[in-house]
């Protein structure tokens, strides 16, 4: 068990693949966008994408506050070796400030997936054993099922849920204890129309609902394959975005917060959610979000 000093992370943070520093879209512009986002008070920055430890260096040295953490990193990419060597590095460089997120990801995005929790336990052991070792505090899991948040208690700093609603952050909280980071993911389409909002929240959620982790998990908490059809019921959406406009999304975050996040990384979805640098709406939910550690 760790003992870390969550507030670090600050009570809300942004998810995003769009920052991550090999898009092609935005080349040197996500660092200016990193140093905006601190400046307006988010604590973290969660690149998705199964990211390099790498990818943080960048944004890391466009700000002078802000947590970077992958969002997160796969096991079956990386050795622990080398991703022990990289963080060495960018501890060097940024002490205390960039945080490996890491996550079994799924059995369709590699042939290697097989026993992802006994794998994560033996990855956790070659960080732990490496030259330069992560230490716990400095890591965190991608977990949703009792075993690896438990481990997440025991051999992280806590747990950075994908795809999860209030209920199992409240559970997830239950399972961590009070000193764990618990900081879910939560989806958000910033858009006052509910049905325009809803259809947008379809298009992105089908890719996921195709992934058993995501639906085994959603399951434990009653949803059922009906809920999973063309993109997602509308309870399954209200369960795991929150839509609608600026105070609407406020008022979703502060459930996750009221059910034991300690912080909530919000990931604004559009037409194009994994490229875009939806600028305007980090700048709308900044206004209404506690960024400040309000």
């Amino acid at each position: 068990m760790t003992s870390m000093n969550t507030t670090d992370f600050g009570r809300i943070g942004v998810w995003t693949t769009a920052l991550r520093t090999d898009n092609p879209e935005h080349g040197h512009r996500v660092g200016d966008a990193a140093a905006e986002l601190e400046s307006l008070g988010y604590g973290t920055v969660w690149i998705g994408g199964s990211p390099a430890v790498a990818q943080a260096g960048p944004l890391l040295a466009a700000t002078e506050r802000l947590i970077v953490a992958t969002g997160i990193l796969s096991i079956w990419d990386h050795s622990p070796l080398d991703v022990a060597a990289a963080r060495a590095e960018l501890e060097r460089e940024h002490p205390g400030r960039f945080v490996l997120g890491l996550g079994a990801s799924h059995s369709v995005a590699t042939e290697r997936y097989q026993r992802p929790y006994s794998t994560m336990k033996e990855y956790l052991t070659g960080l732990d054993e490496a030259p330069e070792p992560v230490p716990a505090s400095a890591r965190v899991l991608a977990a949703l099922g009792p075993k690896m948040l438990k481990l997440s208690h025991d051999r992280a700093a806590g747990a950075h849920p994908y795809l999860v609603t209030v209920e199992h952050t409240a559970r997830a909280r239950e399972i961590l204890g009070g000193d764990a980071l618990l900081a879910p993911e939560l989806k958000v389409v910033l858009d006052p129309d509910l049905d325009a909002a809803r259809a947008t929240a379809r298009g992105y959620l089908s890719f996921y609902l195709r992934l058993p982790n995501y639906t085994k998990n959603l399951e434990r908490f009653g949803f059922e394959e009906a809920d999973f059809a063309d993109g997602g019921s509308d309870r399954l959406l209200d369960a795991v975005f929150a839509l609608g406009d600026a105070d609407a999304v406020a008022r979703r975050v502060g459930e996750f917060l009221t059910a034991g996040a300690d912080h909530v990384a919000v990931q604004v979805v559009g037409a194009n959610p994994r490229t875009d640098l939806p600028l305007d709406a980090w700048r709308a939910l900044a206004k209404v979000l506690p960024t400040k550690g309000a």
